[in-house]
């Protein structure tokens, strides 16, 4: 327990230094504002990465310290409230309590239970790769998250992983960075990927296609990162099945028969709804609505009296408002960063620490890997194709490497994650599961030092075999 609280108290002491300091000292060539807001940062990372106050209290405080202090517009430093993001998380608690409250998630466990509860080793394996193969059909790690999570929670139950364990916090961690983190290498299926194509696109004219995407990033940060993620979680949080459990997943109260009936009913009516859900998630390049909007139909459809699955009074239990606060806060510090200049600060920054076209490759595609994924601890991971696309072409003459190489290389920092606050479905994942948020950075800083001493090599080799290097 010391060295958690020595731990605490020096990122207090220190960041209160630092902001004080940049509050008492502004850098004379930029406007005041510069120097509040890259303190007002400070202290806000400090809090999320350190778990120093719950991540919604320290959402509120930035909230108010950027208001007081007039950093940013309201209209702006709130937009998170309004974005994609947010509306995919609330459906997503929606959609989640609906597959809960109905059973259907015992009833799916119980289906695939008697092929990946032999071990525990092949439990975990299995999930990750399920949630790996839905990456290609389904553009959202929320939606990801939310049809995977209550399913491998059913099965940690199943199995007799209690609340708190190792092997149900390794079903969750598992499984939440399973929907997320491999599927940066498939175009289409996440957020940041698709602002990076229409940044490259806007700003360059240069197309990336599916196929060449997915050739360039996939065997290493899909396949080998979920190899590195399955052998994490088995030797972070080890655990035994040890005896095969005799009880049905579905087996419910069936003292009265009509309940049976009643939760057969419902499951079927969760069953279309979330199959009409995934249809027009998968389709959304055919048609052209927002993946948040469909779920938010879907919840509007869950919530319908006498033709929905949920009673109405559900909706304030089933959605973490916490979450909700903490996801647009984090999205709300991505804006200031922009608006403020300090993401520009940065760009200019990297820059200079860059090594010269003279140098060897290898560094120059280190470095940039890396630029990406420090901009990503301070932007969120949403904002570093924004904050670093437009600096590319300095990049590319800095370094000496082609422009899309340099724009690919975002890639594989962004998807490089050391904390859950930069990346808003690892954060639902975790509320889902109602596992704890520091069951996840167990995993993920270990996950991100493997990424960058093996994998990022591993990558420049590959570059270099495809001819992109």
């Amino acid at each position: 327990m010391a060295p958690t609280l020595n731990f605490k108290s020096i990122a207090v002491s220190t960041t209160i230094a630092a902001a004080l300091y940049m509050m008492a000292f502004p850098l004379a060539s930029y406007p005041i504002s510069f120097s509040y807001s890259a303190a007002v940062i400070l202290i806000t990372l400090t809090c999320w990465s350190a778990s120093l106050l719950p991540p919604f209290l320290t959402g509120l405080m930035f909230f108010a310290l950027s208001i007081v202090l007039q950093l940013i517009e309201p209209n702006a430093l709130f937009s998170g409230f309004s974005s994609t993001a947010v509306w995919l998380i609330i459906s997503g608690f929606i959609i989640g309590s609906a597959i809960s409250t109905s059973a259907l998630d015992k009833k799916c466990a119980s289906f695939i239970a008697p092929h990946l509860t032999l071990s525990y080793r092949r439990l975990i394996s299995g999930l990750v790769f399920s949630a790996i193969t839905l990456g290609f059909i389904m553009p959202s790690s929320v939606g990801r998250a939310v049809v995977l999570i209550p399913v491998g929670m059913a099965l940690a139950e199943h199995v007799g992983f209690a609340q708190g364990s190792n092997g149900r916090k390794g079903v969750a961690t598992a499984l939440a960075i399973a929907c997320n983190m491999p599927s940066f290498a498939v175009l289409p299926a996440n957020i940041p990927n698709m602002i990076l194509v229409g940044s490259s696109e806007t700003l360059f004219n240069i197309h990336f296609g599916y196929m060449e995407y997915l050739l360039l990033h996939f065997p290493i940060l899909g396949i080998v990162k979920s190899l590195l993620i399955v052998y994490l979680v088995l030797k972070l949080f080890p655990a035994s099945i040890v005896e095969k459990p005799t009880k049905s997943l579905h087996s419910q109260d069936t003292n009265k028969s009509s309940d049976h009936i009643h939760i057969n009913i419902l499951q079927r009516k969760v069953v279309v709804i979330l199959g009409l859900t995934l249809l027009f998630w998968i389709t959304d390049s055919i048609h052209g609505v927002n993946p948040a909007w469909v779920g938010l139909v879907a919840t509007i459809v869950l919530l319908l009296p006498r033709w929905g699955v949920l009673e109405t009074k559900k909706f304030n239990s089933s959605v973490d408002f916490g979450t909700v606060v903490f996801v647009a806060a984090a999205l709300g510090l991505g804006t200031l960063v922009n608006v403020s200049g300090v993401g520009a600060f940065m760009g200019e920054a990297f820059t200079h620490l860059l090594p010269s076209a003279s140098e060897n490759s290898f560094f120059s595609f280190m470095s940039l890997s890396l630029i990406s994924t420090l901009t990503g601890l301070v932007t969120t991971v949403p904002g570093v194709p924004t904050v670093l696309s437009p600096m590319a072409t300095d990049f590319a003459q800095a370094t000496g490497l082609s422009l899309p190489a340099v724009l690919m290389t975002q890639v594989i920092g962004f998807s490089t994650v050391l904390f859950p606050y930069q990346v808003a479905p690892l954060v639902l994942a975790m509320q889902l599961s109602r596992e704890s948020l520091a069951s996840l950075v167990k995993i993920t800083i270990p996950l991100a030092i493997l990424t960058i001493v093996v994998l990022m090599p591993l990558d420049y080799l590959w570059w270099q075999l495809l001819g992109w290097i």
